[in-house]
């Protein structure tokens, strides 16, 4: 079934579609993969099942489509997809070209075989063609050169803004994207809070579910003695951050179960994210409650294919989405006042990767003394997250080039 975005064709009988597949058949993903391709007298309209423009209607529902035999009275149904049919504006075609759908026009310098055969085509249309494709290339044409002025004139507004602004505020543009890459994969922001502990809520950090299935698992920490901390320590069973908290345990039973909890999801999302590709269905072990687990690879992995089968990958951004929600948890933990470089250290990151995601969050960074026995115990770097919050700067990750005379 189709539809076209720039409205109602008055003669849709009179249409012929073509139907192209991906030929990556073993491909879970690519193997349900089409393209529909369309032409009238003056455009041609093409739509997709992939892709950012994808209708999501055909992920909410399914769609079927009936077949009537009149004879016998019997109806055969079909499995159906809507097709968004998107108007060509570039007069171009649709060619599978080395393995890779190409839309490509004359003149165009990307695939030259295929150019050169448009071109052979459009002379012949222009000697031999009937009237009606002789006007579809003359409506094809005229669309090439309104595309020509477009990007005439989209050139020329981008010099003019460039030679407006400079290039050094272009240049901070630019920086204060990479912000808001990275704040794409923040905790929610509460920005118009009254207390610090209502920047980034609990609730979405741990669902009320989440908080209730760690209870169980969390019960070995929240009875944990002093004997046990120091065995532990010795073992390297948990992350340094972990171990420094359970050395202070409320003594009141509400208080010391609630950080036992968090303290037990916060050494979980740490090694979680020293992780590379996951392979096992439960990765964090049977004790992870399958509401945890669920969490762990649905929000924080990304999938990649290898070797015909689909893989849940942690890559280098849900890396920092893991940081963000541990220094956001840590932050509830301690009062909101926790050790960047104890947090660093236990993540095997860079110093400023980790500062880069700390005043993303908009914490307040300061020098300070660590814990004695820690390294670099003398030179480590607080975050503290308090009202009213900071402006958010771009990273610092880029330096500055020197002026050359």
């Amino acid at each position: 079934a189709v539809r076209f975005a720039n409205g109602r064709l008055q003669r849709p009988d009179s249409l012929r579609f073509t139907v192209y597949r991906n030929r990556d058949t073993a491909h879970p993903r690519k193997k349900h993969r089409r393209i529909l391709v369309s032409q009238t007298e003056r455009l041609c309209y093409v739509g997709h099942n992939f892709g950012s423009e994808v209708m999501k209607c055909n992920s909410l529902c399914r769609y079927f489509v009936g077949v009537l035999d009149k004879n016998s009275g019997q109806m055969e149904v079909y499995n159906a997809e809507i097709f968004n049919m998107q108007p060509l504006l570039s007069g171009g075609r649709l060619w599978l070209w080395n393995e890779r759908w190409v839309l490509c026009s004359p003149g165009c310098t990307g695939c030259f075989n295929v150019c050169f055969c448009l071109v052979q085509m459009d002379l012949c249309i222009e000697a031999f063609g009937t009237s009606k494709q002789k006007r579809a290339l003359s409506s094809r044409r005229m669309n090439a050169v309104g595309n020509d002025v477009v990007s005439t004139a989209v050139t020329k507004a981008a010099a003019n803004v460039i030679d407006a602004k400079g290039v050094t505020a272009l240049m901070q543009d630019m920086a204060q994207d990479d912000v808001q890459n990275i704040s794409a994969f923040l905790p929610p922001c509460h920005e118009d809070a009254d207390r610090p502990e209502h920047v980034y809520k609990f609730e979405d950090i741990l669902s009320p579910a989440e908080y209730e299935a760690l209870r169980v698992p969390a019960a070995a920490l929240a009875n944990i003695t002093a004997e046990e901390v120091a065995k532990r320590a010795e073992e390297r069973s948990h992350s340094s951050f972990v171990l420094e908290e359970l050395k202070f345990l409320p003594t009141e039973e509400k208080s010391r179960d609630h950080k036992a909890r968090c303290l037990w999801f916060l050494d979980t999302l740490i090694k979680f994210s020293r992780l590379k590709v996951i392979k096992k269905k439960h990765p964090m072990g049977p004790e992870c409650p399958h509401i945890i687990s669920r969490k762990l690879m649905k929000n924080f992995t990304s999938l990649t294919y290898n070797d015909g089968s689909i893989q849940n990958l942690i890559s280098a951004s849900m890396k920092a989405k893991i940081t963000a929600y541990v220094i956001a948890l840590a932050l509830h933990i301690n009062n909101f006042q926790i050790d960047l470089t104890v947090l660093q250290n236990d993540m095997k990151l860079s110093e400023s990767r980790i500062l880069d995601i700390a005043k993303a969050l908009r914490l307040r960074v300061s020098k300070a003394k660590g814990v004695p026995g820690l390294e670099n115990d003398q030179n480590h770097k607080l975050g503290t997250l308090s009202l009213p919050l900071p402006m958010q700067k771009a990273p610092e990750g880029q330096r500055k080039r020197k002026k050359m005379n």
